[in-house]
């Protein structure tokens, strides 16, 4: 089968023409044969069996019979109209419904002729009726391509006024086989096929399309959603080997006095497991000659800083510099100041750089890190600066990789003659499936448990009506000398909402805690980087007791002493939100709480992120459960490009297939690095032409 002809304009096909060509380019994106024949359905109807009248039952599955209309009848309703046909068979009879398109039904339907009709049925006045059915006469259905299984194609509504329904798709997807004889070029080796015992491609598209049993349509969905996860695994794997190969790194082969001397003498505990296990891959990449980019990942107080600090000294030690770069002034902040306490007693030397650090005082920074005096710059994005020039950065540390883009990766690469190592840090779980296909170029570890002496959070979910409840205990704990924090959330659709709930929120806790007695702070988007900054200030030193927020505080702010979060409205928050927030307290020796407040009406979606919320402190269990509810979609905010643009595969749900797809990549490029085996030369073809024209699915065929 010629690939070119697969991409001919989708306007030349027939029964599409200049108007639906459009309609199916602005509504699905198809713009070429191909993209038509890569439009998977959704979901697929049973068309086994046919039902008589008097069979049907009160459910709401789609059905077909055979019958006769014998009459036709227009029915005046409060507005409009509607078009009413007796539908028979030799049981029983039922009626048939239009609310729109009357004339051209009216004029087309045919008396006493045999129909197969298809539809969901409706329950009325003591019978069945059918609206806007599916028809076709049956001596045509009998000639037409037996679909035993009928598939429901993505649609949207445009598409449906159009006239483009479920049934022209399937009749242009028909007419594509027939016009291309149904044979398509195979993409996997005879070993692949032979070894996981996949349909061939032909019989794979073909049995998508127009199943003969729910057997085959399973096969072929695996063949095709297996197929979609290697070559997304193939590209990722390889771009990681060949930047490896490529990029050649620096060899920070010493272990040097600053490292050790720190180990021995300056760890304020001892390091757990994790971290040991972390810290020992980091050095295996560090002293492997080529660039590390690795993924740290760990949740909110597992210990993620030493582990910076020590990579730091690593590459001090080796006599290069290191930079740390995080997404807010305050967490910028914070980093440098619990840096520079592990770093006291040792030699090395430290400083911040933010847009608030005044110009005067840059100067003397911009010209220690060129002549090489300062050996680690902690900062925000003004590290990226053009101005700001190192004498020989060695490893960069980017914090909470979400909030950054590629591109100021892409800045750090060129901060050096040969690109600096790279760590990235994050406190935000990412369920190990995903993190394989968002950052498969990434190599990743994962910090998976707490320092000891860290209790776990206590979390707990209160209805609005034991507020006072809540209040009481909060003034236990102040009394205890602890710090609260109150978090309301925010809807991006509405500010003046938010700003609302949170002002009616303050003022509520302001009457219940008064001053003298209580100090209130409160931050929220609508006020002053510099009163924000005042504010949290005051907090994190112990002058108020009490922070009411929204959700900026959700990175970073580390206040030991506060030992207790009121989530209010806490069903509107997403899991891994809920969970960032938790982490905001806890880190200090004391026992902290989570309280959870909701109102009574909930939707079993937020009881079960209520629920799991309340039973685990695992960020990686959350993230799964939080996977599954709301799919890989939002999660993908944190995509790099439009890789994972998946048009069959689901990762949360065949997290099995993209597990042995990631399995078959990895050992075909081990066995085989370049594809040079002629037994893989389809693979090689395949691939070639995927990084070709961008996705995926634009070529496999």
């Amino acid at each position: 089968m010629n690939a070119n002809y697969l991409q001919t304009p989708i306007v030349y096909l027939k029964g599409v023409g200049p108007n639906r060509a459009e309609t199916l380019q602005s509504e699905l994106g198809i713009q070429t044969f191909q993209d038509l024949l890569n439009l998977f359905p959704n979901r697929y109807l049973d068309k086994t069996q046919y039902y008589k009248i008097t069979q049907l039952q009160r459910s709401n599955a789609d059905v077909q019979i055979v019958g006769k209309i014998i009459n036709i009848k227009t029915v005046e309703q409060k507005k409009g109209k509607r078009l009413v046909a007796t539908f028979v068979d030799e049981t029983g009879e039922m009626e048939l419904v239009w609310f729109r398109g009357q004339k051209w039904i009216r004029e087309n339907l045919k008396l006493n002729t045999p129909y197969v009709i298809f539809g969901k049925r409706n329950w009325y006045n003591g019978k069945f009726s059918m609206p806007h059915p599916e028809m076709e006469l049956l001596s045509e259905h009998e000639q037409g391509l037996k679909i035993a299984m009928q598939p429901i194609y993505p649609s949207t509504e445009k598409l449906g006024n159009k006239g483009i329904t479920n049934r022209v798709i399937s009749k242009l997807i028909q007419q594509l086989f027939i016009e291309s004889k149904g044979q398509f070029t195979e993409t996997l080796s005879d070993s692949l096929l032979f070894e996981l015992k996949l349909l061939p491609k032909t019989e794979a598209m073909f049995n998508i399309h127009f199943p003969k049993n729910q057997e085959l349509l399973a096969k072929a969905q695996f063949r095709l959603k297996f197929e979609e996860l290697f070559y997304i695994q193939l590209q990722l794997i390889s771009k990681n080997k060949l930047r490896k190969q490529k990029i050649t790194g620096f060899n920070f082969d010493q272990v040097g006095k600053l490292f050790n001397k720190f180990y021995k003498e300056h760890l304020p505990f001892e390091l757990t497991g994790a971290q040991k296990r972390v810290i020992k891959e980091i050095r295996a990449d560090l002293g492997s000659n080529a660039q590390m980019n690795r993924l740290l990942q760990g949740d909110v107080g597992s210990g993620k800083t030493i582990v910076a600090v020590m990579t730091m000294l690593l590459a001090i030690d080796n006599e290069f510099q290191a930079c740390l770069m995080a997404p807010t002034e305050i967490l910028a902040n914070q980093h440098y100041n619990s840096i520079k306490e592990l770093l006291e007693g040792t030699d090395v030397s430290c400083a911040l750089l933010t847009g608030s650090v005044k110009k005067s005082a840059r100067k003397p920074i911009h010209e220690q890190l060129e002549s090489g005096e300062l050996q680690i710059l902690i900062g925000t994005h003004a590290l990226l600066e053009d101005k700001v020039q190192y004498k020989n950065l060695g490893l960069a540390i980017v914090d909470e990789q979400h909030r950054f883009g590629v591109a100021q990766r892409a800045k750090l690469w060129h901060k050096n003659q040969i690109p600096p190592h790279i760590l990235v840090m994050t406190a935000t779980p990412i369920p190990r499936t995903l993190a394989m296909s968002l950052y498969g170029d990434l190599d990743i570890s994962v910090i998976d448990e707490l320092p000891p002496g860290r209790k776990p959070i206590k979390t707990v979910h209160r209805y609005d009506a034991n507020r006072l409840k809540v209040f009481r205990f909060i003034r236990d704990e102040i009394k205890k000398g602890r710090q609260i924090y109150v978090v309301y959330p925010l809807i991006q659709e509405s500010e003046a909402l938010d700003y609302k709930d949170l002002m009616d929120g303050y003022e509520s806790i302001v009457r219940d805690f008064p001053l003298p007695e209580y100090q209130i702070s409160i931050v929220h988007g609508k006020m002053k980087p510099a009163d924000k900054d005042y504010e949290m200030e005051r907090f994190v030193k112990g002058e108020t007791q009490i922070m009411v927020a929204t959700t900026v505080i959700e990175v970073g702010v580390n206040v030991p002493n506060a030992s207790v979060m009121i989530i209010e409205s806490a069903e509107r928050f997403g899991l891994s939100q809920l969970h960032q927030l938790r982490g905001r307290v806890g880190r200090g020796a004391d026992q902290s709480f989570c309280i959870l407040m909701t109102g009574h009406k909930l939707s079993a979606d937020s009881k079960t992120r209520l629920q799991t919320m309340v039973r685990t402190n695992d960020g990686f269990e959350i993230a799964e459960v939080d996977l599954r509810l709301r799919g890989p979609g939002d999660l993908m905010g944190t995509q790099q490009s439009g890789l994972l643009n998946l048009k069959i595969a689901d990762i949360v749900k065949d997290n099995d297939i993209l597990k042995t797809a990631r399995y078959y990549a990895i050992q075909l490029l081990k066995a085989d690095p370049r594809l040079e085996n002629p037994k893989h030369l389809v693979i090689r073809h395949t691939y070639g032409q995927l990084v070709k024209h961008k996705n995926i699915w634009n070529y496999i065929s």
